[in-house]
C-alpha cells in the first residue's frame, strides 16, 4: 500500500522531526506523578524500549514543574510538558529544557499569556502543540456552535494559532481530539484543509483496550490512510506501554512503519482439517523469538492455504494430520501436525539469520510486536515484556 501524505510544515520536537516527510512518530504519556522524577524517568525508559518516540508528562502542580529539569535532561526521548490553567508552568517547563509544551485553548484563557508562551518557546526553539479536546472547549465556542462539533474544535484550534502567529511563532502542531471516532475524523479533515501545520492524531478517552484499540484504529487509521497525520497517540485506560504497542501496530498495518513479525492466520471454517485456533495461538506465543521483519502464515485448508503460505516469508499449510512448511514461496518439507510449530520456527530462525546478513547487521532490527489488531485485544491483561529496538 502506498499512501500519499498531506504536505505539512516541518518542525522538530527535540531530536524527532515531525511533519514534512518525517516518519510518523508514536507518542504516549506517563502516568506517574511527575514530581517523582525517578519513577517518571523509569517509565519513560520503558516507553522508549517499547518504541515510543516522544513522551508527554503532566504538570498540574508546582512540584511537577520543578521536577522537569531532571526529567528533560535525563530522558532518552523528547519530553513534552502538558500544561493546563497555569501559564507560569509553561514558562517553567521551557526554562527547564523541555523539548515542547502542550497547551489547551479551553483553559489557558488569557490571550496575552498565550502570546508570552509563544515568545518564550521561540527563544528556546521549542514547539507548541495546540491540544483541543472536546471536553474542555471554551464557553463562547460552545455557545457559537451549539456543542463540541467538528467545526467548534477547528475554530478553537485556529483561534489559538492566530494568537501564536501574531507573535511570529509557527513551530506549531495541532490536535482536535474527540472520544467519538467519526467526529474526530471530520474535525481533522476540516483542519487539514485549512492549515499546513503538522497534526497530532488521537481519539481521546478511547477507553479500555477491549474497545479503545478499535476506536483508535478506526479514527487514527482512517485519517492516516487518507494521508492526514504526522504523529499519533492511542489513548487507552491501560499501562502506557500498551498505547505504544497499539500505535506501532496501526502504523505497521498501514505500511507506515517497518513491520515487526506479522502473523497471517486463516479464520477457520468447515474446510479446516486441523485446529487452526490452537495452531495460530501457539505460533503467536513464540513470535517474540524473531527479531527481524517477517510475515508468518498459518493456514488450515487446501483452498487458500498453499497460496497464502507461499506469499509469506515462512508459512504452513496444514491438514490431515500434517503440514507443508513453506519458506519464501517454496515447500521445504512436510511434517507431522505435532511438529509444525517447532519446525516452522526452525525455518523462521534460519531465515532471520539470512535477513540480518542481507541487511549487513548482526543485531536485532525491530521490536517484535504482533501487529494484528485482534491480538492487541489482549494488551493490558498481564505483565508487559519490553524488548529493545535499534
Amino acid at each position: 500500500m502506498s499512501i500519499r501524505r498531506r504536505t505539512s510544515r516541518a518542525i522538530r520536537v527535540g531530536s524527532v522531526p515531525v511533519g514534512g516527510d518525517a516518519p510518523i512518530s508514536v507518542q504516549s504519556m506517563t502516568i506517574t506523578k511527575t514530581a517523582d522524577y525517578n519513577a517518571t524517568l523509569q517509565q519513560i525508559a520503558e516507553l522508549a524500549a517499547a518504541g515510543c518516540d516522544i513522551v508527554r508528562v503532566a504538570v498540574p502542580d508546582r512540584d511537577d514543574a520543578e521536577a522537569l529539569e531532571a526529567i528533560a535532561s535525563h530522558s532518552t526521548i523528547p519530553v513534552i510538558a502538558d500544561i493546563h490553567f497555569q501559564w507560569k508552568y509553561a514558562v517553567m517547563a521551557l526554562e527547564a529544557g523541555c523539548h515542547g509544551i502542550r497547551i489547551n485553548p479551553g483553559n489557558v484563557k488569557k490571550h496575552d499569556k498565550v502570546a508570552l508562551i509563544g515568545r518564550e518557546a521561540a527563544a528556546r526553539g521549542a514547539p507548541i502543540r495546540i491540544g483541543v479536546n472536546a471536553g474542555s472547549l471554551e464557553a463562547p465556542i460552545l455557545e457559537r456552535f451549539g456543542g463540541p462539533t467538528p467545526e467548534a474544535m477547528v475554530a478553537s484550534a485556529l483561534e489559538e494559532v492566530k494568537l501564536l502567529e501574531d507573535v511570529d511563532f509557527r513551530d506549531i502542531k495541532i490536535s482536535v481530539k474527540h472520544n467519538d471516532p467519526w467526529t474526530m475524523i471530520q474535525a481533522y479533515r476540516m483542519l487539514a484543509a485549512q492549515c499546513d501545520y503538522p497534526l497530532h492524531l488521537g481519539v481521546t478517552e478511547a477507553g479500555t483496550p477491549a474497545r479503545g484499540v478499535y476506536k483508535s484504529a478506526i479514527g487514527i487509521g482512517a485519517l492516516l490512510a487518507e494521508g492526514i497525520g504526522d504523529t499519533i497517540r492511542v489513548s487507552l485506560t491501560a499501562p502506557p506501554v500498551e498505547e505504544v504497542k497499539a500505535g506501532i501496530a496501526i502504523l505497521e498495518t498501514l505500511g507506515l512503519r517497518e513491520r515487526g513479525v506479522d502473523l497471517v492466520a486463516c479464520p477457520s471454517c468447515g474446510r479446516a482439517e486441523v485446529d487452526v485456533y490452537a495452531l495460530a495461538g501457539a505460533v503467536e506465543k513464540r513470535m517474540s523469538e524473531i527479531d527481524v521483519p517477517m510475515r508468518i502464515a498459518v493456514m488450515g485448508c487446501i483452498v487458500n492455504g498453499p497460496g497464502e503460505a507461499r506469499e509469506a516469508d515462512v508459512g504452513v499449510a496444514a491438514g490431515k494430520g500434517k503440514g507443508q512448511i513453506f519458506v519464501r514461496g517454496e515447500v521445504v518439507r512436510t511434517v507431522p501436525e505435532d511438529d509444525i510449530v517447532d519446525e516452522l520456527f526452525k525455518e523462521a530462525h534460519r531465515l532471520a539469520d539470512e535477513l540480518r546478513a542481507e541487511r549487513g547487521d548482526g543485531s536485532p532490527a525491530v521490536v517484535s510486536v504482533a501487529p494484528q489488531l485482534q491480538a492487541l485485544m489482549q494488551i493490558g491483561t498481564g505483565p508487559t515484556k519490553l524488548e529493545r529496538t535499534e
